[in-house]
């Protein structure tokens, strides 16, 4: 009768551990090189390398799996050659640094574990290595491999534990084995190799931290406090359709940091979005101004004052002359910059017609001409300039600023749009570097009637307080582009917006009634406050309109008698006298000046709000309401004890509304990580 092979095996093995044989070593080797070596060749697929795992590893670990999954279903781990892949399937498991570095250590790997456990079998055993090795080889022929299939909860972690030469640190006569917390694969008793699950440690986020060697700058400007309305019941401010401090937040919280509290302007947050306003009736009146009262979200006893504006949309629209002046600093070498405004450039020029014309001006060092007005038919010679700009020297932002000024000038014909595109991450380190110096260049330089926009790029030296008052004076907008997701929005969604104006010197003043309300406060605007009198002065620049562009601002008001007043009356005050004198339940009166394009003189809007007004959809003013809390949140400020992110994240997403874009489901994932951070 012939005797079970296994058995055979097993009193071989009780009798003692007889001397190391070479020739046992040399056939153990030769099999078990010739079943990896099978099992590598006849894989029919395998992954395609990558920076992290070579080939030669992927491969050698797809043979190991393979004859691992062979030899399982066989039940059959018989002689020298079976023990030698045992050892190599532990190596494997607790010792992955040779997987890392080719097939040279992965060949030393190999031989030590066959060494160890060949010395665990007896001297008579050679004749069977050569035996089992072929019985072995006619089952992997006969048998199709058992395919090895691993789900989500199924991943194998791969761990370095040790590099090969530490293998000897293990005893001899005892398994190599990794420690408890290292593998995912484990040997259980009994018959063959069996892989067992262990649950995988929790997932960690991925964060990354700014450069610690960050000079970024924004303006700082203190939260707008609430007014008494007896005391100073008109409130005045320039309007802003700049949406730099959205994407800058979006991109610090992407990037797994809280930001800077500074970056955080809640006015270009808001404006971030489009929201259903009513649409102007007709060219005459470049804009409808719209008006809702409606509950504030963090106070019952407060009220939201919501004011829309809605420019019309241009049905047919000028030639316009673009001069793309380009910061080729050395601080724009990051991927971040440089090269991704190309690309940026590159998706608004798909949008121009024939009649336009583009121009580059660069500037390191010192200013020069990249490329002539050339016509935006001749995207080829465009695109070639683009292609070959690089970054390096110095930043001479005034010299940059002069000549592009000088282009645009002299491309601009009658009833044409000429404007600077300035594309920099801020840093203006030669020439004017103070932002007072600066806002007064582009204002001697925007009379010529050649606007300024101002595009940001990359992080560690982003300079917003620059930025902004660039674009303020140079009747633009600002915006901060770090994908090309943005870059798509900023210059092919919003082009006709951000570069066609419908209305300058945009200025909006409310004048509250002390009968009504007790008490307001401006929700963000902070940089953009004008003193009462600037209202009607017409030689006080205010923020441009542009074609289909839309404003929003919001006001929290007190109405008389509520338990949400905070601001004592005066012992010696004048309110009683003030209210007598007022019959009228008016809540406020609400003002609009501005100019049509090319005048001088501005023309102003009157509307009375009424305690039940609500021409914009309650939805809107919901969601513009969660924007402006998580803003505030972010800030720093703390509206109501108790209202937090959660309760942000419920009013957006219930609000969440039409979607198209996906721009307010983004908001939603952006308070999610800022709730995990703060």
């Amino acid at each position: 009768m012939t005797q079970d092979p296994l058995d055979r095996l097993s009193r071989a093995l009780k009798q003692g551990t007889p001397p190391p044989s070479e020739a046992a070593k040399q056939a153990a080797l030769r099999a078990a090189a010739e079943n990896f070596s099978r099992a590598h060749q006849g894989s029919p697929a395998q992954a395609r390398p990558t920076p992290d795992r070579t080939q030669e590893a992927r491969g050698f670990w797809t043979g190991v799996k393979t004859m691992l999954t062979r030899l399982t279903s066989t039940r059959a781990l018989m002689g020298t050659s079976a023990l030698a892949t045992a050892a190599i399937a532990v190596v494997l498991l607790g010792d992955f640094g040779p997987l890392r570095h080719g097939s040279s250590h992965m060949e030393s790997a190999l031989r030590d574990a066959i060494r160890r456990a060949e010395q665990r079998t007896a001297d008579d055993e050679r004749g069977r290595s050569d035996t089992l090795a072929g019985q072995v080889e006619g089952q992997q022929r006969s048998a199709p491999p058992a395919p090895i299939v691993l789900g989500k909860s199924d991943m194998v972690q791969l761990e370095e534990i040790a590099p090969a030469e530490e293998a000897e640190s293990f005893a001899d006569g005892d398994m190599a084995v990794a420690p408890r917390s290292a593998p995912l694969l484990q040997f259980t008793p009994g018959d063959g190799i069996q892989m067992e699950r262990i649950a995988p440690e929790p997932a960690r986020p991925l964060v990354v931290r700014p450069p610690e060697s960050s000079s970024e700058a924004f303006p700082e400007a203190a939260a707008n406090p609430l007014k008494l309305t007896a005391e100073e019941p008109v409130s005045t401010f320039s309007i802003d359709v700049d949406t730099a401090a959205y994407a800058l937040v979006r991109n610090s919280l992407q990037n797994g940091t809280m930001p800077p509290r500074a970056a955080v302007r809640i006015e270009e947050m808001v404006n971030y979005f489009d929201y259903a306003y009513p649409a102007p009736d007709s060219r005459e009146v470049p804009f409808a101004t719209s008006v809702s009262i409606a509950e504030t979200p963090w106070n019952p006893y407060t009220k939201l004052m919501h004011i829309g504006i809605q420019g019309y949309e241009l049905a047919e629209r000028p030639p316009l002359n673009l001069v793309f002046l380009i910061d080729t600093s050395g601080s724009m070498e990051d991927p971040r910059k440089l090269p991704l405004l190309k690309q940026s450039f590159k998706l608004l020029l798909e949008t121009l017609s024939a009649e336009d014309s583009v121009a580059i001006v660069t500037y390191a060092g010192s200013a020069g001409m990249a490329l002539a007005p050339t016509p935006a038919s001749e995207s080829a010679i465009i695109l070639d300039s683009l292609d070959q700009l690089a970054a390096g020297g110095s930043t001479a932002g005034q010299a940059g600023l002069q000549q592009a000024y000088s282009v645009a000038e002299q491309m601009a014909t009658e009833g044409e749009i000429a404007r600077v595109i300035l594309a920099t991450d801020g840093d203006f380190n030669v020439g004017i570097s103070d932002p007072e110096e600066l806002k007064t260049f582009v204002e001697d330089k925007r009379d010529s009637g050649t606007y300024l926009s101002v595009l940001g790029f990359g992080r560690g030296n982003y300079n917003g307080a620059v930025m902004q008052s660039l674009a303020q004076n140079g009747n633009g907008i600002a915006a901060y582009i770090d994908t090309l997701a943005e870059a798509q929005k900023v210059l092919v969604e919003d082009m006709t917006a951000n570069l066609f104006p419908i209305a300058g010197d945009v200025k909006i003043q409310v004048e509250f009634n002390p009968a009504q309300i007790s008490e307001y406060r401006l929700i963000g605007y902070e940089t953009r406050a004008l003193n009462r009198e600037d209202f009607n002065n017409d030689a006080v620049d205010a923020g441009e309109i542009g074609a289909g562009h839309q404003v929003t601002a919001l006001y929290e008001i007190t109405p008389v008698g509520s338990p949400a007043e905070r601001i004592s009356d005066l012992r010696y005050g004048t309110s009683e006298t003030t209210q007598a004198s007022d019959t009228s339940g008016e809540y406020a009166f609400l003002k609009l000046r501005y100019k049509l394009p090319g005048e001088e003189r501005s023309k102003l809007i009157e509307t009375p709000v009424l305690p039940d007004r609500a021409d914009i959809a309650p939805q809107e003013t919901r969601f513009a309401a969660a924007v402006a809390g998580f803003a505030g949140l972010l800030r720093g400020h703390r509206a109501t004890p108790g209202w937090d992110y959660a309760d942000a994240l419920a009013l957006a997403a219930a609000n969440r509304g039409e979607d198209a874009y996906g721009y307010r489901s983004e908001l939603l994932s952006l308070i999610r990580m800022a709730d995990a951070l703060d």
